[in-house]
């Protein structure tokens, strides 16, 4: 490729530096060798920017500089342009004979088609500016003289040089680098992680030569080793994965046409493709590349660490000398140092095989300790040979193992270093086989092994006075259950089986029996994490799909728990499973559900049978004394109460009756629809109640209105009073207003007036426009299905969706109800990331007597999931 890109003539405009990229582009496609790829870049760029320059007649009173990436010679396909057009202080010579050669020269970069990014400053604005600003700072360091006046550059250097101090650049970096990994949620496991920004990336490389350069130790990472600041292990596990992640920044971006850095799923295979990584029998080439990602991340971010902390104590010496003991038997071998746990002697886990266990147990015991020494990441690498079976069959390393799970603090934080440095999956290889495997239902948005952290942090948190106030709760069962490490036992287990191909939660069970017999747990506990490895999704999918107001369905489940201690420990562990999976997939009213299901449940295994009647009673006589509150006399209301049965009371809560009671007392049949809202008693959103005389299509028409505003519906509660009015009530979230700026508050006689005023209209139902999938949905499509079953009594059928989530589907359902008239009695809708799983309680009537209209129905169904 360097004798085609030779022989071709000198890059003078657009046309002929697009053909030079171009050969450059084939050349790194097929042979993958990125750094004579970004070279060839930034020297065809320069040659343009010189030819444009002498054209301009700018030589030889101004400095064209190269800066940031660009500054490094490492330009890919589509980053920045940058430049710094070097001024000298003479301003009235810049004014009468500068300002408009550099106008013209700024003007006709832009005219070819050459996409820069520009500034103009003397010396001494652009030390201002760098005073100000880091990302100056740290761009100008990168700088490079492309052509123009050496002299006027070589002044700059010197000023700049004598003005930067090492030790506040460091530190302006590093408080950069947490505020940029906070951005990223602090992970390199999403499952679409920035491969420039995220942690693990190409930018914590980056920070390591950046504050390496200003503290004058070296400007690459073999003057690092040559400093004795790097060993030859890390100088080549720097090196490699620099070149693997800037091969995928490179790929990415001549696969997306325009800078790209995410890795989002539709690039994923074809990215795989790029690099030669095939599909294999037992995984996808996309898992295949993106599990080599999180390793290299992984790598990276360990290597970040270990560098800017050699640097820093080279930077800081007095401070870094500064030692002081770890109080505790067993601890003599270990000091903190400026927050940070060290070893006294290099060697000690090559020794002393045991102690590898114990630093972590150190670090979650001492609070004022927030990360590991370079010397022991170091040392855990160096003795990943000693971390075999006979180790992990180690009693002392069993017995630490435990001893960490146990801790009243610092748990989750010693668990994530563990996985971080490897020692998680050589301690449990079940674990190990999980690291970086990917998720593919469209509402994990971790890798498995980080969303078991994460679910270990959540149960955690529940045990944590400070966090009390985020699920009081929780927090309450938890302080009042017996051996509440083994709830962190559970969460770790949960998962681990994913990805061997069958269900992973009976594959499961068998390594978490193995763990149970390997640390000498007793039979209760055994059969607790067992059973809770089973059963984990259990609760969730009874308490969002199924009626829990329903007597048999509680019975049912209580059956299946057996105790409270086997309740309690369920609900804790689910709830803080539900919230790892995606910010997207835990509410509010999820949360309500699952706690509602736990009282009821719990008042059954206590004895109490479910009966109806005394439900009945219950409800009503709660409901009384809230409308008392408001001086409501129970006259009042009569009328009302009598159009509604049974099944009304027992499927609302009494505030909820108390509240629908207020505002339809006297409006028991009226003519005009009764539109009521407030803010959500369960978290964010409104609740909606709908009065009015039924009609067939009133959800579709309701759920018309909700649609073209944006809103998404949580739950629909259908009821059908004596004489014929639908008293509907809704739990929804989320508005085009809201999103604008507004607030839900400012929604409420909004929503009343509209809503009111559509049931009035009763206009023809609006054509279904059903929204674009989204890109995780077009990657990973699901297959939409749908099943409907008759309950034992014959009076209700459930139906079940499952289908890729997108704008419309809910009305669309709705009006194929509406078509096949068809009778909502409830909806309970489940949105989980990007899929949907609803479930729909649908009246018998028609459909018993009808089995055609059950299949035309289904039919119509999936063609509208599938469209």
């Amino acid at each position: 490729m360097g004798q085609t890109l030779a022989a071709m003539k000198p890059i003078v405009d657009i046309s002929s530096l697009r053909a030079a990229r171009e050969l450059a582009y084939d050349d790194f496609r097929e042979h993958q060798v990125v750094g004579r790829l970004t070279k060839q870049l930034s020297k065809l760029s320069d040659q343009l920017l010189i030819s444009i320059w002498n054209s301009c007649d700018l030589n030889s009173d101004a400095a064209l500089v190269a800066v940031g990436g660009f500054g490094r010679g490492a330009l890919f396909p589509y980053s920045d342009i940058d430049i710094l057009i070097l001024l000298p202080a003479d301003k009235q010579y810049f004014e009468d004979v500068l300002a408009s050669k550099i106008e013209k020269f700024v003007a006709q970069c832009w005219d070819t088609g050459l996409e820069i990014g520009s500034s103009v400053r003397t010396v001494a604005e652009c030390i201002s500016e760098a005073e100000q600003d880091i990302t100056v700072r740290t761009s100008l360091l990168e700088s490079r003289l492309i052509c123009g006046k050496k002299a006027l550059f070589k002044e700059f250097e010197s000023v700049y040089e004598k003005t930067l101090d090492p030790k506040s650049f460091f530190q302006a970096k590093l408080a950069e680098q947490i505020q940029r990994h906070y951005k990223y949620q602090d992970t390199p496991y999403s499952l679409e992680p920035n491969c420039k920004e995220s942690p693990g990336g190409l930018r914590d490389l980056q920070v390591i030569s950046w504050v390496s350069k200003a503290a004058h130790f070296g400007n690459t990472f073999k003057d690092l080793s040559l400093a004795g600041l790097v060993t030859q292990r890390e100088l080549t596990e720097l090196n490699r994965n620099q070149r693997f992640l800037e091969t995928l920044r490179a790929n990415l971006h001549l696969l997306a046409k325009r800078r790209q850095d995410v890795l989002v799923f539709d690039l994923q295979t074809p990215l795989a493709a790029a690099v030669g990584i095939t599909e294999e029998s037992s995984r996808l080439a996309s898992e295949a590349i993106m599990r080599r990602y999180y390793w290299a991340a992984k790598a990276v971010s360990q290597l970040n660490d270990v560098l800017l902390q050699n640097i820093e104590a080279l930077l800081f010496p007095q401070e870094s000398k500064t030692t002081h003991a770890i109080a505790g038997e067993g601890n003599e071998c270990f000091i903190e140092r400026q927050g940070v746990l060290d070893i006294t002697d290099p060697q000690l886990f090559q020794k002393h095989p045991e102690q590898i266990l114990r630093t972590f147990l150190v670090f979650a015991q001492t609070s004022n300790v927030k990360s590991l020494s370079a010397t022991i990441f170091r040392a855990l690498f160096n003795a990943r040979q000693k971390m075999d079976s006979q180790w992990r069959k180690d009693p002392v390393n069993r017995a630490l193992f435990i001893e960490i799970l146990k801790e009243p603090e610092g748990v989750s934080r010693a668990f994530q270093l563990m996985n971080r440095t490897s020692v998680l999956g050589r301690y449990l290889p079940a674990f190990r086989r999980i690291v970086g495997q990917m998720q593919h239902d469209l509402f994990h948005v971790y890798t498995v092994d980080q969303h078991i952290l994460m679910v270990l942090r959540n149960v955690r948190r529940f045990m944590v006075v400070e966090h009390t106030h985020e699920f009081p709760f929780c927090s309450s069962l938890i302080a009042h259950f017996e051996k509440p490490w083994l709830l962190v036992i559970a969460a770790l287990f949960h998962d681990i089986a994913k990805g061997r191909g069958g269900d992973h939660s009976e594959l499961g069970k068998t390594d978490m029996r193995k763990f149970a017999k390997d640390h000498s747990l007793d039979k209760a506990d055994t059969e607790l994490l067992i059973w809770l490895v089973a059963e984990h999704l259990n609760m969730s999918q009874v308490a969002q799909k199924k009626d829990i107001t329903d007597p048999d369905v509680v019975q049912a489940f209580a059956k299946k728990v057996g105790d409270e201690r086997h309740l309690t420990a369920l609900y804790l562990l689910t709830v803080a499973d539900v919230r790892g999976t995606s910010p997207k997939v835990w509410n509010a009213w999820k949360g309500k559900l699952l706690e509602d299901l736990y009282r009821v449940t719990l008042r059954v295994l206590g004895g109490a049978k479910p009966d109806a009647s005394s439900e009945l009673a219950q409800h009503q006589e709660e409901s009384r004394a809230k409308l008392r509150l408001y001086a409501i006399e129970d006259s009042a209301y009569e009328n009302l109460w009598k159009q509604l049965d049974v099944a009304f009371f027992l499927r609302q809560d009494a505030a909820d009756i108390a509240w629908l009671t207020r505002h339809l007392l006297d409006k028991v049949n009226s003519e005009i629809p009764v539109v009521r809202a407030r803010l959500s008693p369960v978290g964010e959103g409104l609740q909606i109640a709908v009065y009015v005389k039924d009609q067939e299509d009133l959800f579709a028409r309701i759920c018309a209105y909700f649609e073209r505003h944006g809103f998404s519906i949580w739950d629909a509660r259908i009821h059908t009073t004596k004489h014929g009015y639908a008293l509907d009530t809704f739990q929804i979230s989320g508005s085009n207003l809201v999103d604008e700026g507004g607030s839900y508050r400012d929604l409420i006689q909004l929503v009343e007036y509209e809503l009111t005023a559509a049931l009035q209209h009763n206009d023809p139902l609006p054509s279904p426009s059903m929204g674009r999938l989204s890109r995780q949905s077009r990657t990973f499509p699901i297959q939409p299905r749908v099943h409907m079953t008759p309950d034992e009594r014959g009076h209700y059928y459930a139906l079940s969706l499952s289908a890729s989530d997108r704008t419309g589907l809910l009305y669309v359902i709705s009006r194929i109800l509406a078509k096949h008239q068809v009778s909502l009695h409830t909806a309970r809708i489940n949105t989980l990331g990007e899929r949907v799983e609803d479930v729909f309680l649908l009246d018998a009537a028609n459909l018993s007597k009808n089995p055609k209209l059950q299949i035309l129905l289904e039919t119509d169904l999936l063609e509208a999931l599938g469209a």
